[in-house]
């Protein structure tokens, strides 16, 4: 089946606080799952937090973020079965989240 995917895509955070950003993603992203309000305009289905996040749509498309084990970054990769919108969409969830982080910066490159 055909699927669309990201390029790993990895915005700068410093070493000393990727992984703070990291839980404060997944506290973020559990509190909507918990309230059962939707994520790129679905409800999520399930979500994976080893090491990360791991955010599953009802459709199946996914959204991963991450603490880079070796570099100063961290690490975005979306999802989708169904379509590049839908991809594009949880992609924008993330992002969106990520702006408004000021530990932050710019990623190496994005979709």
């Amino acid at each position: 089946p055909k699927t669309w995917q990201s390029p790993t895509m990895s915005p700068h955070c410093a070493d000393d606080v990727k992984y703070e950003v990291i839980e404060r993603a997944v506290a973020h992203f559990s509190a909507i799952a918990a309230r059962g309000e939707t994520l790129a305009g679905q409800p999520i289905r399930e979500m994976i937090t080893v090491n990360g996040i791991r955010i599953v749509l009802e459709d199946g498309t996914w959204g991963l973020l991450r603490a880079s084990s070796n570099k100063p970054e961290l690490v975005v990769v979306v999802e989708s079965p169904v379509s590049q919108e839908n991809m594009r969409a949880i992609f924008a969830e993330i992002d969106s989240y990520l702006a408004a982080q000021s530990e932050v910066g710019s990623y190496n490159q994005k979709i």
